[in-house]
C-alpha cells in the first residue's frame, strides 16, 4: 500500500510535466550563444534533480532494465559492428549500450551533455565518455565508422539541429553511417506532455516526421535510406516514397485518428551515410518548415 505521504502516480506525472514545460521554455527562449555555453547541460542536470522518479533515472539504477534496453539496441546495430569499428553514441544516458558495444569494437565514444545518469563506470580501455555542449561532437573529424543517435534530436532547439547534424557528419569517416532514431511527430507527442497536450511542450523541443528528418539529413550532406526493424531485428528496406505518401496522407487527420495509425512508424529507422567523396558545397542545413 502506498504510504500517506507518498505522491500518487498522477501527482508525479503532473510534477514531471510542470518541470519539463518550465525547462523547455528556458531552452526555447535562450539565444544560440546561451545554449552553446552550457545551458543544455544545466537543464538536463536540473531535470533529474527535480524529478527524482524520472524513468531514465529509475532505469539507470536497475541492472536488468539497463541490460534489456541495451540488448534491443545492440541487436539493431550488430550488422555494422566489427572488431575494427570506431563507434560513437550521441546521448548515451546510462552508457549501458555503449559499454556493451565496447566488447565488440575497436573504440567507443559516448558523447553527452551530462553524466548525471551514469553509474560508476568500470575501467574499459577502449571506452571514452566525452562532454558536448549539446551541439558539437568532440571527436577527431573523419574518424568514426558508426554513430548512433537514439531519442536525441527531438531534444535540440530547432535552430541547433542542422548544426548538430553537420558536426555528426564531420566526425564520420567517408562511408560512415549514422543510425538516427527519433519519435515520429504524427504519433506524438512522445514526451511527458503526451498526457496533457496535443503537441510536444516538454523537453521534446521539436518532433519530426520521417520525411522531415530525411530532408534535414540530406541538407547536412548525407544520403538516406529507410529500414523497418522490430525489437532490434532488421526486417526489410522501406521505400521512402511510400513513407512520404503515408505521412502526407495522415497529417490532416485529427490527433485521435492520426495517432494510433501512425504508431506503426515507430518501426521505421533512418540510416544516413556520409558519401565516400565530399558533395558539392550547399547552403547550411536548416530545419524544414
Amino acid at each position: 500500500m502506498r504510504g500517506l505521504d507518498a505522491p500518487s502516480a498522477d501527482a508525479r506525472g503532473a510534477l514531471h510535466y510542470q518541470v519539463e514545460v518550465e525547462l523547455a521554455a528556458r531552452l526555447r527562449s535562450a539565444s544560440k550563444e546561451e545554449r552553446r555555453a552550457g545551458l543544455y547541460a544545466s537543464i538536463y542536470q536540473e531535470r533529474i534533480e527535480r524529478i527524482p522518479m524520472h524513468p531514465l533515472l529509475v532505469r539507470s539504477k536497475d541492472d536488468e532494465s539497463r541490460r534489456r534496453a541495451a540488448g534491443v539496441q545492440l541487436r539493431l546495430l550488430s550488422p555494422w559492428l566489427t572488431r575494427d569499428t570506431v563507434f560513437a553514441e550521441i546521448g548515451p544516458g546510462d552508457c549501458a549500450l555503449a559499454l556493451a558495444v565496447a566488447t565488440r569494437v575497436k573504440t567507443v565514444y559516448a558523447v553527452d551533455v551530462t553524466d548525471v545518469l551514469v553509474p560508476s563506470l568500470p575501467h574499459v580501455d577502449n571506452f571514452h565518455l566525452l562532454q558536448s555542449d549539446g551541439v558539437d561532437v568532440p571527436i577527431l573529424p573523419g574518424t568514426v565508422d558508426l554513430i548512433y543517435s537514439n531519442q536525441v534530436l527531438e531534444h535540440l532547439h530547432p535552430e541547433d539541429a542542422g548544426d548538430h547534424l553537420q558536426a555528426v557528419y564531420a566526425a564520420l569517416a567517408p562511408g560512415g553511417r549514422l543510425v538516427c532514431v527519433t519519435p515520429n511527430r504524427l504519433s506524438g507527442p512522445w514526451d511527458i506532455s503526451r498526457q496533457f497536450d496535443p503537441a510536444a511542450t516538454g523537453l521534446h523541443l521539436r518532433e519530426y516526421t520521417t520525411s522531415e528528418l530525411s530532408d534535414l539529413l540530406r541538407a547536412s550532406g548525407f544520403s538516406v535510406r529507410l529500414m523497418a526493424s522490430y525489437h532490434g531485428r532488421h526486417i526489410s528496406p522501406v521505400p521512402e516514397s511510400a513513407i512520404r505518401v503515408f505521412e502526407a496522407g495522415l497529417e490532416p487527420f485529427p490527433l485521435a485518428v492520426r495517432r494510433p495509425i501512425a504508431t506503426c512508424l515507430t518501426a521505421i529507422k533512418v540510416v544516413a551515410t556520409k558519401p565516400e567523396r565530399p558533395p558539392a558545397p550547399t547552403k547550411s542545413a536548416t530545419v524544414p518548415s
